[in-house]
Parts: C-alpha cells; structure tokens; sequence
C-alpha cells in the first residue's frame, strides 16, 4: 500500500536511511535473523504456527517438486528478481532471508505467471507496510507496480501511525477488498501467506486461513475498482503478469517465495 502521508514516523528512520544504515544495519541483520531455524520450539512457543518447514528454509520437499512447484528465491542471492523498471535490486540476502532496510525500491519477478499458487514467508517491524503484488505489467507508462497490480497487503494493523481503513489491513486486495478476518501475528514475527489465482478467481490466505475471495473482473470486482483509487488506472485488466514485492520505505523481510503455475 501506498500513503502520501508519512509526517507521523518517527524521522530517525527512513527519510535520511542513507546516513542512519550504519547505525541500523546492525540491528536489522539481528531483526531479520529472528526465528531463525537455530531457535527452539520453545522460544517460539508464543508465535501462531505457520505453515512451513522452519528447518529447511528455501527449499522444495519431494512432494513439492513432485507437484512442480518451484523457488522464487533460492536463499542466497537475488536472482531472479530484479528492480521494478530497473535492472540489478538493491535488496539484501543474509541468513536465507530476502530483505530492504526501506530505500531500496519495488522488485519484481524476472517471470511473468498467469494461475498460479504462491507461497510466501514474512515480517515487518512495528508501524511497518508493505505488499505482495500479482499481475504486475512492468512498463514506463506504470511508474508504480500498484498501476496494474493487485496487492495482498502487509501492515501492522495495530500500530501504523495512520488510521487504516479494513480495505487497508493485512490480507486485504488493499484498498479495494477487506479481509474477513485478521489473522497475522504481531510485528517481528513471521506470517505465511498463500495466494491463489485461477481462470480470475483470487484467494487471500493468512496463516492458514482464508480472508479474502473475489473474481476479478465480475460486476461485484468492477464496481470495487470503479469507487477505488485504482480507478484512473489499468488495474487487473491483465491475467498474466510479475509478482512483485514492495519496499514502502519500512524494513521487510521474505522467505520460502514457491510457486507452482496452475
């Protein structure tokens, strides 16, 4: 999700990230590492259970690539991923974790999926936001991924200085649909995401829960977009696209990005 106003974030943090990484890079690596596979099941015992195998990050069990499913991050580098509209990101990968200290810019899948089924490990910092984007159409005239592509918003729900409408909150199509349920874990900890895509019809799924469903392109998904800020814009008008992922200028972190094309 995208907001204009930002006057309420404490000013240490993004708006001068080039002169504050020094100070807070140290802290992110030891952010990020966070319910690393080092950790016991009881120092994780407070956390929802996600679905994913935490021993084995960033990678494909037999019955997966049995069922063609395939890794979107490999763990250790960046590939396949690049800029949106750019070329090489600036994202960071340490510890088989996909990450931007904010600054960094929107990437986007080298590929381009029509149906298809993702999976994807996340978190934010508290006060944080940031998207999951499918169908992304990458050209000049689309200065941001939000032009065409729908978003599974990432949001601490609680705390982000803006008050949020529930079209705005995780697990929504942001802005456009709300989730039926809040079902993401605190800030810091990690959330597992699922989306489905197939023939037009969208499922939002949240640590194991389904909060959204819609078709796109129905009457109900037409009227949604016509009263949206999305409106002015090519949204959804495609069916095949990049999946995306956002740097909103708010530390993110991904990992286990698998999926398999229906």
């Amino acid at each position: 999700m995208r907001f204009n106003h930002r006057k309420n974030r404490p000013v240490l943090i993004y708006h001068s990230m080039q002169s504050a990484k020094f100070i807070y890079t140290p802290f992110l690596l030891i952010w990020i590492m966070a319910c690393s596979p080092n950790e016991s099941k009881e120092d994780r015992a407070g956390e929802k259970s996600i679905e994913t195998n935490e021993l084995a990050l960033n990678t494909l069990t037999d019955t997966e690539k049995a069922q063609d499913w395939e890794l979107l991050f490999d763990g250790v580098s960046t590939q396949g991923w690049h800029s949106y509209l750019g070329d090489e990101t600036t994202w960071q990968v340490a510890g088989g974790i996909l990450y931007t200290e904010g600054g960094n810019g929107d990437i986007v899948t080298d590929a381009e999926f029509e149906d298809f089924e993702l999976l994807v490990d996340w978190k934010i910092q508290d006060q944080g936001n940031s998207g999951v984007f499918y169908h992304v159409i990458e050209a000049p005239e689309y200065p941001r991924i939000h032009h065409t592509g729908p978003e599974f918003q990432l949001i601490d729900d609680e705390n982000y200085p803006q008050e949020l409408l529930d079209t705005q909150k995780t697990g929504a199509i942001s802005d456009l649909k709300a989730p039926d349920v809040l079902a993401s874990n605190s800030p810091g900890e990690w959330n597992h995401t699922r989306i489905v895509v197939q023939e037009g019809q969208v499922e939002h799924w949240l640590n194991g829960e389904k909060v959204v469903e819609a078709e796109m392109g129905s009457p109900e998904w037409e009227e949604l977009v016509a009263n949206s800020k999305f409106a002015e814009f090519d949204y959804a008008k495609v069916r095949k696209g990049r999946i995306g992922l956002q740097d909103h200028g708010d530390p993110v972190a991904f990992r286990n990005i698998k999926i398999r094309v229906l």
